[in-house]
Order: C-alpha cells, then structure tokens, then sequence
C-alpha cells in the first residue's frame, strides 16, 4: 500500500529539519523497514512536507514504531521543528492523503 501523509517544518527551523534527515539513525531507518516500510519519501515545498510510504500496512507501521525508544526520541526531536508532527497514534493511520487522481 501507498500511503501520502502532509506535516508543516517550521520556517525558522527548516535548514535544522534538513540537517537532521541528512543523519537519520540507522537504528531508526532499521526499524521502520522492519515494521514493515519499503521506501519512505519526503519532498519539501516551503514549509509544507509530503511523504510518501510504501508498506504492507499502515497501521501495522504505525503500531510498530509508535512505542519504540529509538522512534520517540526521533519524534521528539522532530517535535521541536515541526508545526504539524506525523501521527503515531491509531488514529494516524486515517491521517493520509486521499488520492485525487493517479496515472
């Protein structure tokens, strides 16, 4: 499944946020494709950031990482360059994007 998922960087912390995506954990990286994630995208348009996952299941994703330290300690990071932070609860798996129209 594909799923698009729409979150907000800070203006002021946006080279911050790019600086920490550059050094990933590889722990972390590890563990989301372990839960299940094939690819993972992120495009930035200003503030506004549009990721595109690639995973069996969603939920399953989100379930998976949501309580792993490695996880919380990246969330909390992410927490203080974000407006809008990606939702790990169970209700974040309704959180994507429907899709418009696809080719």
């Amino acid at each position: 499944m594909r799923i698009a998922l729409h979150t907000k960087v800070r203006a002021d912390r946006i080279e911050e946020y790019e600086a920490a995506h550059r050094e990933v954990p590889a722990e972390l990286t590890a563990a989301i494709r372990a839960a299940g994630a094939t690819s993972w995208t992120i495009w930035r348009s200003g503030t506004d950031l549009f990721h595109v996952i690639d995973c069996a299941d969603y939920a399953a994703l989100l379930a998976e990482l949501e309580q792993l330290p490695v996880n919380i300690a990246w969330q909390a990071r992410m927490d203080e360059l974000l407006d809008v932070a990606h939702d790990y609860s169970a209700d974040g798996a309704g959180a994507g994007l429907p899709v418009a129209w696809e080719l």
